[in-house]
């Protein structure tokens, strides 16, 4: 059966009716997503294998115990646990990350991803990669608000509830995000479009 149309909700209501294949279609849905937000806060490959699995097992418990509440947002709920998971490895190995919308410039706006050209590709790659050293230069306040709203698509409602902080707080700290990402990008005269 094809679910690439399939909402998400439909596909959560088949996988618990016993279509296994509804959770299949699921991970690979949001697998990308899921799966970078990680990668960028352990920067461990393995690890975040390790964390990726887990979330989707946190998922699938939830899920078959009927404690998931639909609220029309999956990938949210799903990278609230990942993030959690994260969290939860930091605290057990005593390890800190290393780390130091209404502006007119987004630096995620300019990054184009092209399917067509192998040349396209690894110039994206690249800049990823730039972006990414960027962002690892960010206080972690900032670097978590970049993550958790380009990342994991989260609303700055969901940002504020999970980080405990005012709405207006996520919105100042993205803003000094980008005003700092800004700055980066002319100091270390980065190009960041194909």
């Amino acid at each position: 059966m094809n679910h690439l149309q399939t909402a998400d909700q439909e596909l959560i209501n088949l996988y618990i009716a016993g279509d296994d294949s509804c959770l299949e279609s699921l991970v690979k849905r949001y697998k990308k997503k899921v799966f970078t937000y990680i990668y960028l806060n352990v920067k461990d490959r393995h690890l975040a294998e390790d964390i990726f699995q887990d979330t989707f097992i946190k998922v699938i418990k939830t899920l078959r115990s009927g404690c998931y509440k639909d609220e029309g947002k999956f990938l949210p709920w799903v990278m609230r646990i990942a993030h959690n998971l994260i969290i939860d490895y930091f605290r057990k190995s005593k390890r800190i990350p290393v780390v130091e919308n209404n502006d007119d410039y987004d630096i995620f706006n300019t990054i184009k991803i092209y399917d067509d050209c192998i040349e396209d590709k690894i110039i994206t790659a690249q800049i990823h990669t730039d972006v990414k050293k960027l962002l690892d230069l960010l206080p972690d306040d900032q670097r978590e608000v970049i993550f958790m709203r380009h990342f994991a698509d989260m609303s700055f409602k969901e940002i504020a509830d999970q980080t405990n902080v005012s709405i207006n707080t996520a919105l100042g700290r993205m803003r000094y995000a980008l005003i700092n990402l800004r700055k980066l990008v002319k100091e270390k005269d980065i190009i960041l479009t194909l």
